[in-house]
């Protein structure tokens, strides 16, 4: 196991979460219901804990924690900010953008877990594995308002 690809590996990991704070801000911008403010804060901060284990673990191996966020990430911003823009801050809408991005944080757990095995410890694997559970959960959560909300 190299220490450069493990810790692009969680470095990866460290960019979705990244990019799931950031496209939830933007959701709570958009949305004035308190309901959602208060889901998307519940999202940020699982986001948040998610990305300061993996850099513990990136730390550990003597790396640079990654910063930014994905090219997918910041598409996803900008087509949430038009979206909302042309639909008036329509509940459905900015759920629908949401959804889209948990999907891609969801394939990106699920792509390290099922291509990156030999890169990452038994203990790295269990803490993904533990995350992906959660976002799992936000994903399913977010997709099952999406589905009760109607378009207006």
């Amino acid at each position: 196991m190299k220490t450069e690809k493990t810790i692009a590996v969680l470095n990866k990991l460290i960019t979705i979460n990244n990019d799931r704070i950031e496209g939830y801000q933007t959701a709570s911008d958009e949305t004035e219901e308190q309901d959602l403010k208060l889901l998307f804060s519940q999202f940020i901060a699982n986001s948040q804990k998610c990305k300061q284990e993996l850099a513990n673990e990136v730390r550990l191996l003597g790396g640079e924690v990654a910063e930014g966020t994905m090219v997918s990430g910041k598409f996803f911003r900008v087509w949430m900010d038009v979206k909302a823009a042309i639909a008036g801050k329509n509940r459905k809408v900015i759920l629908d953008s949401c959804e889209y991005g948990e999907d891609v944080a969801k394939g990106t757990y699920e792509k390290v877990l099922s291509d990156d095995l030999a890169d990452i410890t038994g203990e790295q694997q269990t803490l993904i594995r533990t995350q992906h559970v959660i976002l799992k959960a936000d994903h399913d959560t977010v997709k099952a308002l999406s589905d009760a909300s109607v378009t207006s």
